[in-house]
């Protein structure tokens, strides 16, 4: 049942009453006012919890349209929903152009406003969410912005908190995408150094010949090119953090210099011919099971001991499942806000292909999921599955054979209603609370077209 405060404002008390206990009925809360100044004064109490405004549009002491930036401003996350007697086009579009979520016209919006009221609702709940999430996110890089709850990145974290105040090093362990420099970040900030730099280096991303200049630095004339002396990412990083991503691309010879800067904190720049004092620590992340690689003959093994003091697995996506609906949530209205596009959430089924994918490319494929998706969809409707990329629809299959399957039961719910609202497929879709293009791809997929 729908839960949240709803705020009514109409001069026509016996209307509304009517609109409060129908309203009352579904679960709301509902706070009334006769008119714009006992209205403001109620959201001045209530800014916080109101999510949506039903204001009249002829009130004793204003224009209701003219009312939405002071609403706007009042209460930051309501939407607002218009009600008149005698509607215009007009004053409809001068409505929506404010920023209203809807505009009804009274005697005629009986069937309308409960479903108006719940889709402006989930709406002010989505933006309330976003909102704290982007506080969260928009912070400096701490544990608490990690968006998620589950237990694997629970222990993770906790295995981080644990060693970010010293200056031990640590390897994080996990799969392209999962989140390392993340954790990374929220290490270094987490500890003394969190006033000095944090250097971060993708040792994939550099041509392994540039990879020990850029690391190390260079003396004049070190080499054809070296037309002055040039400080490395080491030095940059002194009395910080270094973050070495993707460890495992360095060179054998690298590894050892590297060896050297964790066993005595100094090295020797190309062309030099005395030693360089830092004071950095360092975390590493890798893709790679670097104990094999140094069974291998890739990795050296001394390197492998003195980097893995501390080591902590970065889960994959596919083990945070619980943790998708919200991180899609994020990532949606974030592309949202870019767009300039209202999305209101998703469909029950979008949310359950995006739960049973196995996201081999963990956050970062969830979030260039959502990107594509937010520039698809139409505004204005909760996201469908049509608007994921075609692999989420792979698993599909065939139409259920029938016994108690959930795609069996829900085949034959879908039928029966088919059968009694005699093919009506857009009553058929609100009834089931799913988009019109998703029940028309149900059909298809359980054989049921009429």
């Amino acid at each position: 049942m729908p839960t949240g405060t709803l705020l009514i404002i109409d001069d026509e008390a016996r209307l509304r009453q009517l609109l409060a206990r129908v309203l009352e009925l579904e679960g709301y809360a509902v706070l009334q006012a006769p008119d714009a100044a006992r209205g403001f004064e109620l959201l001045r109490d209530h800014a916080a919890e109101v999510l949506v405004i039903l204001s009249d549009v002829k009130l004793p002491d204003a224009h209701g349209v003219d009312l939405l930036p002071r609403f706007r401003a009042a209460a930051p996350d309501a939407e607002v929903v218009l009600l008149t007697a005698f509607g215009t086009i007009a004053d409809g579009v001068r409505a929506m152009k404010q920023g209203a979520f809807d505009y009804l016209t009274k005697g005629d919006f009986e069937q309308q406003l409960v479903v108006v009221v719940e889709r402006a609702a989930d709406k002010a709940r989505l933006r309330q969410r976003l909102a704290a999430l982007e506080r969260r996110v928009g912070q400096r890089a701490n544990f608490d912005a990690m968006i998620g709850t589950s237990p694997a990145l629970r222990r993770a974290q906790d295995l981080a908190r644990q060693v970010a105040p010293t200056d031990s090093t640590v390897l994080l362990e996990g799969p392209t995408g999962a989140g390392k420099e993340l954790f990374a970040q929220a290490l270094h900030e987490a500890s003394g150094r969190r006033q000095k730099a944090f250097v971060a280096v993708n040792c994939s991303a550099f041509p392994r010949d540039l990879l020990e200049s850029e690391l190390f630095g260079y003396k004049k004339g070190a080499f054809t090119g070296a037309l002055g002396d040039k400080k490395g990412l080491l030095e940059e990083a002194n009395g910080g953090t270094l973050f070495l991503d993707e460890i495992g691309e360095l060179e054998l010879n690298v590894q050892a210099k590297f060896l050297r800067v964790l066993e005595l904190q100094q090295f020797t720049k190309l062309g030099d011919t005395k030693p360089t004092q830092v004071n950095v620590r360092l975390v590493a992340a890798t893709n790679r099971n670097l104990k094999q690689e140094a069974a291998d003959g890739n990795f050296r093994l001394d390197l492998y001991y003195r980097l893995s003091v501390f080591t902590i697995v970065v889960p994959p996506l596919s083990a945070r499942t619980a943790d998708v609906p919200l991180l899609a949530e994020y990532f949606l209205q974030h592309f949202a806000a870019r767009l300039a596009k209202r999305l209101p959430g998703f469909e029950p089924d979008a949310l359950r292909l995006l739960q049973a994918y196995a996201w081999p490319g963990n956050v970062r494929e969830l979030k260039n999921v959502l990107e594509r998706a937010a520039i698809l969809a139409p505004a204005g409707q909760p996201l469908a599955p049509d608007y994921l990329p075609d692999e989420f629809h792979a698993r599909a299959g065939a139409p259920p054979a029938g016994g108690d399957s959930l795609r069996a039961l829900e085949a034959q719910h879908i039928g029966r209603l088919m059968r009694e609202r005699a093919g009506d497929k857009p009553d058929v879709a609100k009834r089931l609370g799913i988009g019109l293009t998703t029940l028309y791809r149900k059909l298809q997929e359980y054989g049921l077209e009429q």
